[in-house]
């Protein structure tokens, strides 16, 4: 008995950390939309996809280890991308500052 009420109390923790992740990186989500930034992909959870829609401008996906969550927006890697329009250069502070409000 004390096993099983141990192994709901993990579950719980675990599903009450994934909401907590959900809402800060809705924040981010929200506010890159709000700034006008594109979203490439926003994903609950680390490590490969379980479950993955959205065929148009955003991604959407959950991911095997529940230990976090990102919100991957156009322009973070500026290796692979051409450099930010000034518009989202001034913008970019806002989403990092208010994202995860």
């Amino acid at each position: 008995k004390v096993i099983s009420i141990i192994v709901l109390l993990i579950i719980i923790a675990i599903l009450a950390f994934t909401f907590v992740v959900f809402i800060h990186e809705l924040g981010h989500f929200l506010t890159a939309k709000w700034c006008g930034i594109r979203v490439n992909e926003f994903a609950i959870g680390m490590g490969p996809r379980i479950i993955k829609w959205g065929k148009k401008e955003t991604k959407y996906s959950i991911r095997l280890f529940p230990i976090g969550g990102f919100c991957a927006m156009e322009g973070e890697d500026s290796t692979l991308q051409p450099p930010l329009p000034m518009r989202e250069k001034i913008r970019f502070p806002l989403y990092v500052w208010f994202g995860p409000v």
